[in-house]
């Protein structure tokens, strides 16, 4: 459809945005947009969209200080990638890199092979492949 919106950005409020945005460029072997880095931001280019992560400092940027101490899981990465062999080498590789396993990889009930983590800051994200 033309002119139809796109996420472009998904932003995570992270405490350390040049070890979490590492974290996932390590990873996944994602590249940093260099252009549009400041004290408070990093952008990481997925090939497809990307990945925006802002220092807390944002907050107070954003008008929303009162909320920097929200609490809880408040939403989950999803990472296809090709095959089951890449889920499984991917998801030790995430561990190996201080990811925390929630869930080794598994089929599910909607027929996709994928495991769950939280990186090393405690957000939720999975690796997938549909089967």
């Amino acid at each position: 459809v033309e002119n139809m919106p796109y996420l472009s950005y998904v932003n995570i409020f992270a405490e350390n945005i040049v070890s979490l945005s590492s974290f996932y460029m390590n990873l996944f072997d994602f590249k940093e947009i260099v252009e549009i880095r400041s004290p408070i931001f990093r952008g990481v280019s997925t090939g497809k969209s990307a990945i925006g992560f802002n220092a807390y400092d944002a907050y107070e940027l954003l008008g929303v200080l009162e909320e920097k101490d929200a609490t809880g899981i408040k939403f989950l990465l999803n990472f296809d990638v090709d095959s089951e062999c890449q889920v499984s080498m991917l998801t030790e590789k995430a561990t190996g890199l201080g990811a925390s396993l929630v869930k080794n990889p598994y089929k599910t009930y909607y027929n996709w092979y994928q495991s769950i983590l939280k990186d090393p800051e405690g957000n939720l994200f999975r690796i997938n492949t549909v089967l």
